[in-house]
């Protein structure tokens, strides 16, 4: 492993203080079916309706979603911290195994969805920048669902964390 130096750890340590909603990116055709979890994700416009994801080139699924050219970002509900465990790789379990622990459908093109993700954002890579580490992928999205919970999961301080929603009385 590299040493990091101060100004890489800085940086590391600020963005743990940053809130960040939990995603499982997916995608699904020549180059494979895979997953990832992901909370560099991030709203670009809603003319046309584009995301900003980000990928680290060192990631072996990195390749894959470029060849696939189509992904869905798979926002998590509160009840979702083992998918985001599995799909980080943080359980040792294989990607298919990963797949079948959970409910999946599928969408455009096979990409799959989570059943009852918080919301589910399909949609095309239209265009690429490797920054660093990363790739940073622009996804015009064709296919938006949401649907209604109390709570998200959320990464804060290098943990996952409940964020529920609070209710007001009428």
């Amino acid at each position: 492993m590299t040493q990091l130096s101060p100004t890489q750890q800085a940086f590391r340590n600020a963005m743990a203080s940053l809130s960040a909603a939990v995603n499982v990116l997916t995608t699904n055709g020549p180059g494979g079916r895979c997953g990832i979890t992901a909370t560099a994700v991030c709203s670009v416009t809603d003319t046309p309706p584009t995301v900003m994801v980000c990928i680290n080139r060192n990631s072996a699924m990195n390749g894959v979603f470029k060849q696939n050219g189509r992904l869905c970002v798979n926002v998590l509900a509160g009840e979702h911290e083992e998918v985001a465990r599995h799909f980080a790789g943080m359980t040792g379990i294989d990607m298919d195994e990963r797949f079948k622990r959970h409910a999946w459908k599928e969408g455009r093109e096979g990409v799959p969805i989570l059943d009852d993700a918080l919301a589910s954002l399909q949609g095309r890579i239209t265009d690429t920048q490797e920054v660093g580490t990363h790739s940073v992928l622009l996804v015009e999205l064709d296919e938006i669902c949401t649907r209604e919970r109390c709570d998200s999961l959320v990464y804060f301080s290098r943990n996952f964390h409940r964020l529920q929603r609070e209710h007001s009385a009428a």
